[in-house]
């Protein structure tokens, strides 16, 4: 059988190779993970593999399933997602679509996806998306406390999403991912959204932290709302959960600080599509809400 991993590296160790495309492979499943806020023990618990295996992956070393299956398409001159089925390899519409975006830079695909929603989606005027706000970013930055002052000052609806989740899935939401799992969460949360954009036409909406983690909602939430990711230091994020009485990010886990810092590299990219950035660091709950309200008046004004 031929070798196609001609890209190869030296590892630490005498006589290991790593292979560059199992590296890659490696980081963009550990940044999955982390997008999605699971530790890699919660992953292969979830997925009922080896937790041994999947940080094997994870780092990049050799996997024979995934290697014999590269070496396929490189023949066949085709992708891995088209071999295992992804939507976009479906049809030739969808190839040659893919074939027009790649290699295109952020900025372009913004561009491409404004163009296609504003084909296949009612399309919401700039002045309505701004009479909804929309709180993204981490627990802990302030998106309910500082949402609720927001709400108060502007008299208009304050609406936590998660708490349109539990009523929408009648149980917590602790109990929709223990008895259903992350995907039905990620159904009820879409559907928590659409219906309070189309309940509220004014109102400021506190989004869960992993809203972004999914593509179809978090367009909608950008297509509807004017967003503004709150940020916090990680360290902050941290002891802010705890003080407010949550112990579970520090319980068993002693790598919490570094997977919450992991947690945040990955969803950065997402949260800073945001129309602003609002950075709570260092400030007092009260101080935080007077600073963001008189930002978000000043750019109203000078709209």
């Amino acid at each position: 059988m031929n070798d196609i991993s001609n890209q190869a590296i030296s590892g630490e160790s005498p006589g290991e190779v790593k292979d560059l495309f199992l590296i890659a492979l490696g980081d963009r499943l550990r940044a999955l993970r982390s997008r999605r806020g699971l530790t890699r023990k919660a992953l292969a618990r979830l997925a009922d593999v080896s937790e041994r295996h999947l940080a094997n992956v994870e780092s990049g070393v050799g996997n024979a399933s995934i290697q014999f299956l590269r070496q396929l398409t490189a023949v066949l001159n085709c992708t891995l997602a088209e071999m295992i089925g992804d939507e976009t390899a479906t049809s030739p519409e969808w190839l040659m679509i893919r074939e027009v975006l790649r290699g295109r830079s952020d900025a372009e695909l913004a561009q491409a996806r404004a163009a296609l929603s504003g084909v296949f989606e009612t399309p919401t005027s700039e002045k309505a998306r701004r009479q909804r706000v929309a709180l993204i970013g981490l627990r802990g930055a302030g998106k309910s406390s500082i949402g609720r002052m927001l709400a108060d000052r502007w008299v208009v609806p304050f609406i936590e999403l998660n708490r349109q989740i539990e009523t929408l899935a009648g149980c917590s939401v602790a109990e929709i991912h223990a008895l259903y799992g992350q995907n039905a969460y990620r159904r009820y949360e879409y559907r928590a959204l659409e219906d309070a954009i189309q309940r509220y036409p004014q109102a400021v909406i506190a989004t869960p932290g992993g809203i972004v983690s999914d593509p179809a909602t978090f367009n909608l939430l950008l297509s509807h709302c004017y967003t503004v990711w709150l940020k916090a230091s990680p360290e902050e994020h941290m002891s802010r959960v705890v003080a407010q009485g949550d112990t579970r990010p520090m319980s068993g886990n002693r790598e919490a600080m570094q997977d919450l810092k992991e947690i945040i590299q990955s969803r950065t990219p997402f949260y800073s599509k945001a129309d602003e950035t609002f950075d709570t660091s260092e400030l007092t709950q009260e101080g935080a809400f007077l600073a963001l309200d008189d930002q978000l008046r000043s750019m109203a004004l000078s709209k």
